[in-house]
């Protein structure tokens, strides 16, 4: 009875304009007022943080990076960006970087640790994922070692100057197309993959060239090779862009693949800016990157000045599309050594976000509740209410290769032809050793001398003492293994004659969208950081 009564009311209810009205419009207030139920991402939303330069002190004191992961924790944050690659200099012990010559300084911690190597440790005790961040990519500036070693690395615009002008102030740009510049990055990129136990690799906007480069001679050569005339002298020409954007995305591919055949589940996730100026501005075509699986995650950097603005730019297609195949997420700057930002504003950024289905990534550690106008209680209360409840992230378990069957050769006898083995017999059988055999007879037999020896196949975590060895491989003693995936060459590198000095460059102004420190300088150790020559190179554990 009690059944039938209230199947009576609640079909009424379902035949009342009024009440379908009513329950329409308290739904509709619902989604604005809480966008995260409107559009909400996954639960492994991207909660992360950049740890700059500019937090040098928290990443080289044991103590501090300590409190920081911990804080990060609580507050429900799940991914670290740490600096590794800045101003032309390694941001740890680099083999690679030292043999180039470009490295003056070993990277150490205050305590005498390896800085990132504790960081790791730390961030996976507390569950969060660490992605070490190739800040500069293919950027240095015009002093540093890098790019005073290596000039022919460097490319130029269609004048002759090199300098542009970045939020990093005047710098120089390695010319992403010239292979010996493809294989020293890929090679700092794999060491850090062998020393450290990380979870991923990031690049950002620099991973990149800006469209007004790109007339050194290498290029010239290579893209008169492939299109049988000179390059347009416009810069933006839609064929020219294009071009090199592809030979971009095709050592994009290369990087990717280098990265997967280290760790087969790493996360290469890549921070450019909005499309349109990504691809038009530094040939970043990070849509197609995402449609072809080049990368794993997208962070894109949008530092608007107002709401609306930030707004428009997550509506983007672009935007969209990647949100629905990759985890992906904004940047949101919280702040600058001299510009602070209120919480209000960032909150609002970040409420924006999550109704499009989009993760968030902060810019940068120390601005998070240091460079701040409120206090430091305020903000983390203030984040602690954005992320409420944890969102674990952890690297995708994926399933072991299976190999093909083996061939069959076309003389194979079947089954059926086969003749079952017939134990040999001997004359003499001595089963208690009456009549021993002479010593010389006895001793152990010998390999074969092949010139071959045997190498354990590597593994990715150095912190972890190998138990068990599954797999050997062979490899001839006299035969070098390339470590780094080849790059394909084409025309040989041919200098400039009378290269115009780099001082003397005249540069591009900075857009209007890029957020410029002006108190910014080139990477400067700490200054009791050991010189090389006073200092052995970090060694991961055998």
């Amino acid at each position: 009875m009690i059944d039938f009564i209230f199947d009576r009311i609640w079909r009424k209810i379902l035949k009342s304009r009024f009440l379908q009205l009513f329950l329409a419009t308290f739904l509709t207030f619902l989604f604005i007022g809480n966008p995260i139920f409107a559009l909400s991402p996954s639960k492994a939303e991207i909660r992360g943080v950049w740890l700059t330069t500019n937090d040098t002190h928290t990443l080289l004191d044991q103590p501090k990076l300590e409190e920081a992961i911990a804080q990060l924790s609580r507050l429900n944050f799940n991914t670290v960006y740490p600096v590794v690659w800045n101003s032309g200099y390694a941001l740890y012990p680099s083999t690679i970087a030292e043999k180039e010559g470009i490295q003056p300084f070993v990277h150490k911690g205050f305590q005498g640790q390896d800085p990132l190597t504790d960081l790791i440790s730390k961030a996976h005790d507390q569950g969060l994922l660490v992605l070490p961040w190739f800040e500069f990519g293919f950027m240095a500036p015009p002093s540093s070692e890098l790019a005073t070693k290596h000039p022919q690395w460097l490319t130029q615009k269609r004048d002759g100057t090199q300098t542009t002008i970045s939020a990093a102030g005047e710098v120089v740009w390695l010319n992403p197309f010239h292979p010996e510049v493809q294989k020293f990055i890929t090679s700092l990129v794999m060491e850090v993959m062998d020393l450290y136990d990380v979870d991923g690799i990031q690049f950002d906007d620099h991973l990149s060239l800006p469209s007004e480069l790109g007339y050194d001679p290498y290029t010239i050569n290579l893209y008169k090779q492939e299109m049988a005339k000179a390059p347009p002298a416009n810069p933006r020409d839609e064929a020219w862009l294009k071009w090199r954007a592809d030979q971009l995305t095709a050592y994009v591919s290369q990087l990717n693949q280098a990265i997967k055949a280290k760790k087969r589940n790493a996360i290469f996730s890549v921070s450019p800016n909005p499309y349109d100026t990504a691809y038009r501005g530094h040939l970043q075509d990070w849509l197609t990157w995402v449609r072809q699986d080049i990368i794993n995650e997208l962070v894109v950097q949008v530092y608007r000045p107002s709401l609306e603005s930030f707004v428009k730019q997550l509506k983007q297609p672009e935007l969209q599309e990647a949100r629905r195949k990759i985890p992906t997420g904004v940047g949101i700057l919280t702040g600058l050594r001299n510009r602070q930002i209120d919480m209000k504003f960032i909150r609002e950024k970040v409420l924006a976000a999550q109704e499009y289905g989009l993760g968030v990534s902060f810019f940068f550690y120390d601005s998070l509740w240091n460079y701040a106008p409120e206090s430091v209680k305020q903000r983390q209360e203030q984040f602690l209410a954005l992320f409420r409840a944890p969102a674990t992230r952890k690297l995708e378990t994926l399933p072991i290769p299976s190999l093909p069957p083996p061939p069959i050769l076309e003389n194979t006898p079947q089954i059926e032809e086969l003749k079952p083995d017939q134990p040999q017999e001997y004359d003499s059988f001595d089963p208690y050793n009456q009549n021993p055999s002479p010593i010389e007879d006895n001793l152990p037999s010998q390999p074969q001398q092949d010139n071959y020896i045997i190498t354990p196949v590597e593994t990715n975590n150095p912190q972890q003492q190998e138990i068990i060895i599954p797999v050997e491989t062979t490899i001839p003693i006299n035969q070098q293994q390339e470590i780094i995936i080849p790059v394909e060459t084409s025309t040989p590198y041919q200098p400039v004659e009378n290269p115009p000095p780099i001082d003397n460059n005249q540069y591009s102004e900075p857009s209007e969208i890029v957020p410029f420190d002006e108190e910014f300088s080139p990477y400067q150790p700490p200054e009791n950081m050991p010189m090389v020559e006073e200092f052995q190179p970090y060694n991961p554990q055998q």
